[in-house]
């Protein structure tokens, strides 16, 4: 692979760590209003278990995208050399 393909390798997997950070924010937010606006407790504690699922979704994507990220800086050295 060239040092060109892993430059925009890592531009391309910084943006997607970007946009997965924005999804975590918005699907916080919104378990956070369907937990405020539950009206019995079951379902204000089903919506907190998908909250918890749903956080820990988007961090299982966020570290992989860091580990790629790292791989692919890794890679773009051993070019280098």
């Amino acid at each position: 692979m060239s040092k060109e393909y892993y430059r925009k390798r890592i531009i391309d997997l910084r943006a997607s760590l970007d946009r997965e950070k924005e999804a975590k924010k918005r699907d916080n937010e919104r378990y956070a209003s369907l937990i405020k606006g539950a009206s019995s407790p079951s379902s204000k504690a089903s919506y907190r278990k998908s909250k918890i699922d749903a956080a820990a979704r988007h961090d299982s994507a966020i570290d992989s995208l860091k580990r790629q990220i790292e791989s692919a800086r890794e890679s773009l050295k051993r070019e280098k050399s």
